[in-house]
């Protein structure tokens, strides 16, 4: 623990960054609104430097917070609450946003710093609309501001330093929480991000494949964060949770899924519009709904209406703070694009038989997943309040997202091979004669290998005929002159029937035992036999476990060891269930210590996931493919800036 004088120092200084850059943000839409004025060229100067610092000072209070975790400062209450000095120091770094306060601050300080690198970098959009953008921009951080300052305040002291800190929720003490929050955060303010270009240009009306290209770098890495937080987030629940599974439907899980749908049909969008001026106000509106998923996600998380291994549990007045930011955002933005949206034309018109069509087709799928999953998720909350108990799960979502999600594919496959605008079926039929045979192939062995599973046959039937297909667009050309975005395209898609194959497999050929076992017994799980040697106690360095001495054999070769711990954390006081996973090629097995009965045996959860871990994997490729076509958008709108400055020099040159 810090003497306590340095660590007030510390605190006081975060605080005073925090007030600080709050008064930036004001600055910056007063300053970013009257930019817009005929008369507002001087102060919109300062538009872009007081955006840099607000995002520096933002930054500085967040550092200030993790300073009091990694010291423990017990006069800080937000530390006394959720942090310990015995934590080991990943946990007391990572535990200054494992919490309510930490987390929005984390959340305002990577807004600040993405509103302060676009203001930095961003040249591309005509003046008016990136004045209007970084105001909008403000707009947003303010809200976020008051609530930390006054709502949520991470550097509220005590009136007497805490003798010892409570520690952090034992199941959050995994190196999952350094890497899971952080990047979805990044992926939620980066739809801010999107949703202040659409503000913008609803403001001034210039909507362009210019815009569109302006935004797309945003919209694709707010995607990509997103893509591997889930990711992320699905393995960290998997292994953590101790329940075998990988997707619960969980609200919260839901609360980000949400919005990585909206992001993904605003990235098509923003493709048609930038390659071919079409669909403006659909792309505006999908920048309006996929901020808002994530301010909805927001709400579900800390509104204490939520009992999830996910939600904070926090004060019922902070949920209605946000629900009141919610309100002021998304509803001032369906109004500013309920007024401007009728002069904002659609730009050029495609055929049914396009790439535009395919690419729409797919936003309306991505649009009807999102409904359902939103309905799935609100309903239960929506009946609760009204005194009725309701319970939506998988019954409800696996076959109704199937819907939607299953067309989407089968068009997947074809819609990259067609051209623009206009294209003949006839094209490319022959291209896909090869992904059918596939298709009706699988279909045949996945009957035979999980009859009755209609979901599961789908799955294990589209996953390698997409697979299939999406090498399609490479065909025919030197693979030495493909562009990154095609790259892209190809390894997202292609990861997608990676994941597919993954949940197809695990859904149809899981096995799973429940048994009692002495030291020295042997139970079959699948192609292994797990042997239980011996239990063994050990201790950590907040916690005291029961360790499981497991071998287990696949097929008769040579045995591997497995340690599954039944854990005690005593700050706070709690019991979690460690698993112990064996990887192969082929799946994963799964094994979990129980409590030991009356006769001296030993609880054994046990299942054999086969090919469980193509869901992850395909969740890193279809991340990566979006990597590759960011980096390859950016090196193009780079190339571009540089020949027109080249073309400007020489104009100047000529007219001197």
């Amino acid at each position: 623990m810090q003497d306590c004088g340095s660590g007030q120092v510390i605190a006081e200084f975060g605080l005073a960054a925090l007030w600080l850059a709050a008064a930036l943000a004001v600055l910056q839409l007063i300053a970013g609104g009257v930019a817009l004025s005929r008369r507002g060229d001087a102060l919109g100067a300062v538009v872009r430097p007081v955006a840099i610092v607000q995002g520096v000072l933002a930054l500085a209070a967040f550092a200030a917070l993790v300073a009091v975790f990694i010291s423990t400062d017990l006069s800080v209450k937000l530390v006394a609450a959720n942090s310990h000095s015995a934590k080991p120091l990943l946990y007391k770094i990572a535990g200054a946003w494992g919490n309510h306060e930490g987390s929005m601050l984390l959340w305002v300080t990577i807004m600040g710093l993405a509103g302060g690198f676009v203001a930095a970098v961003e040249r591309r959009l005509p003046e008016r609309t990136m004045m209007a953008t970084l105001a909008g921009q403000a707009f947003v951080s303010i809200g976020f501001y008051v609530f930390l300052l006054f709502a949520s305040n991470p550097f509220t002291r005590l009136a007497e330093p805490a003798a010892e800190g409570q520690g952090l929720n034992p199941l959050l003490q995994d190196p999952g929480l350094a890497f899971h929050p952080p990047t979805l955060y990044v992926g939620y303010v980066g739809l801010s991000i999107a949703f202040s270009f659409a503000i913008g240009a609803l403001i001034t009306r210039e909507v362009s494949p210019a815009f569109a290209r302006a935004m797309r770098p945003w919209v694709l890495g707010a995607w990509i964060f997103l893509t591997l937080g889930i990711t992320a987030g699905s393995y960290w629940a998997y292994y953590e949770l101790g329940w075998g599974g990988w997707w619960f439907w969980d609200p919260v899980e839901n609360a980000s899924l949400m919005p990585w749908l909206a992001a993904t049909a605003l990235l098509h969008s923003c493709g048609v519009l930038a390659a071919r001026n079409a669909l403006r106000a659909w792309t505006l509106m999908l920048g309006v709904v996929a901020f808002s998923m994530s301010m909805i996600g927001t709400f579900l998380v800390r509104s204490g209406i939520l009992t999830s291994v996910h939600a904070f549990a926090v004060d019922p007045r902070r949920g209605t703070f946000i629900l009141v930011l919610l309100a002021i955002y998304i509803g001032g933005a369906l109004m500013l694009f309920a007024l401007r949206a009728g002069s904002i034309s659609e730009g050029e018109r495609f055929a049914v038989t396009s790439r535009e069509s395919g690419l729409v087709f797919n936003n309306v799928m991505l649009s009807g997943t999102l409904g359902i999953v939103l309905i799935g998720t609100l309903y239960p909350l929506l009946a609760e309040a009204m005194g009725m108990k309701v319970s939506v799960g998988p019954p409800y979502f696996n076959p109704f997202t199937a819907l939607f999600v299953v067309p989407m594919l089968l068009v997947l496959m074809v819609g990259p091979l067609l051209r623009w605008r206009l294209d003949n079926f006839g094209r490319v039929r022959s291209g896909l004669i090869i992904p059918a045979l596939i298709l009706v192939l699988s279909i045949g062995i996945a009957i035979v290998m999980a009859p009755g599973k209609m979901l599961s046959i789908i799955g294990l039937a589209l996953a390698p005929a997409l697979a299939f297909a999406s090498l399609l667009p490479l065909r025919g050309r030197r693979l030495s002159r493909v562009k990154l975005p095609l790259w892209g395209m190809v390894l997202a898609h292609f990861g997608v029937a990676v994941s597919l194959f993954g949940m197809a497999c695990d859904s149809a050929f899981t096995v799973e035992k429940l048994v009692a076992v002495r030291p020295g017994e042997a139970v079959r799980v699948g192609p292994w036999q797990v042997t239980m040697k011996s239990i063994t106690p050990i201790a950590g360095p907040n916690w005291t476990a029961l360790e499981g001495d497991l071998q287990a054999s696949y097929n008769g070769t040579a045995p591997s060891l497995l340690r599954p711990q039944s854990r005690s954390f005593w700050t706070p006081p709690q019991q979690t269930n460690e698993s112990a996973l064996l990887t192969r090629w082929n799946g994963q097995l799964y094994t979990v210590l129980g409590d030991e009965a009356a006769d001296g045996r030993w609880q054994l959860r046990l299942w054999w996931k086969p090919f469980v871990t193509m869901i992850w994997l395909g969740g890193v490729l279809i991340a990566l493919g979006g990597l590759l076509a960011m980096l390859g958008h950016v090196a193009s709108d780079v190339r571009r800036v540089i020949a027109r400055s080249k073309i400007a020099f020489r104009r100047e040159r000529q007219g001197r």
